[in-house]
């Protein structure tokens, strides 16, 4: 009985701290900057299939319920990322599932040449120079990623960086120890201010100087 008590304990204890990591990682590097047009940009995945996977496709949802319902008309949805594993760019097989399966009308913009997280981020930087707010969309670690990444690359575009809808608590719940597992993983290269929480841009670290950094991962 004691032991069957202690498994349940351990195993509450690993769900909540997956879910906490993502928590953390989803409200890194965010403000709460406001206007009215805004960029949700939606990274991609390797996708070897002629269709979108479960992960791009869990993406393209986690961007679509990241337009705020009052802005939809002056938000444009970027979908990011080469072809990798195919001949289809990961943008556009992620870009068909949003049309044609989730019935999704709006603006759509495609940067199709990207193969890195770093990569992803040079190549939207044109696209989002015009807007209020920029979401960054994937699993919470890999966003974060991203936005250490357009914060070292354009330190005025910092301040219109806001949260996106990519982090639900109990989505994924069994998984979430192993992404942040892996998010751990993935952030290796990130340094330790650029993964703080911060709500408001007043409480954002300081802008991290610029430079590539070794991207071998999304």
């Amino acid at each position: 009985m004691r032991r069957r008590t202690g498994l349940a304990v351990a195993g509450a204890l690993v769900l909540a701290w997956g879910e906490w990591m993502n928590w953390r990682w989803s409200r890194a590097l965010v403000g709460n900057r406001r206007g009215v047009s805004a960029a949700v940009v939606v990274l991609g995945y390797r996708n070897p299939q002629a269709r979108a996977n479960i992960v791009n496709r869990r993406r393209v949802r986690a961007g679509l319920r990241s337009i705020a319902a009052e802005h939809e008309r002056h938000t444009r949805v970027i979908f990011t990322g080469g072809a990798t594993t195919t001949d289809v760019a990961e943008a556009q097989l992620m870009a068909d599932y949003a049309k044609s399966v989730l019935q999704f009308n709006g603006t759509i913009v495609l940067e199709q040449e990207s193969r890195t997280t770093w990569e992803n981020v040079t190549n939207v930087i044109p696209l989002v120079e015009d807007v209020d707010r920029i979401k960054i969309v994937s699993q919470p670690a890999h966003a974060l990623k991203a936005r250490a990444y357009l914060r070292r690359q354009r330190p005025d575009l910092a301040d219109r960086l806001v949260p996106a809808a990519d982090y639900r608590p109990g989505e994924w719940l069994l998984l979430k120890p192993l992404l942040a597992l892996y998010g751990l993983w993935t952030l290796r290269d990130i340094k330790k201010g650029e993964k703080k929480v911060s709500l408001w841009p007043a409480a954002v670290s300081e802008a991290v100087a610029g430079g590539r950094s070794a991207d071998t991962g999304e």
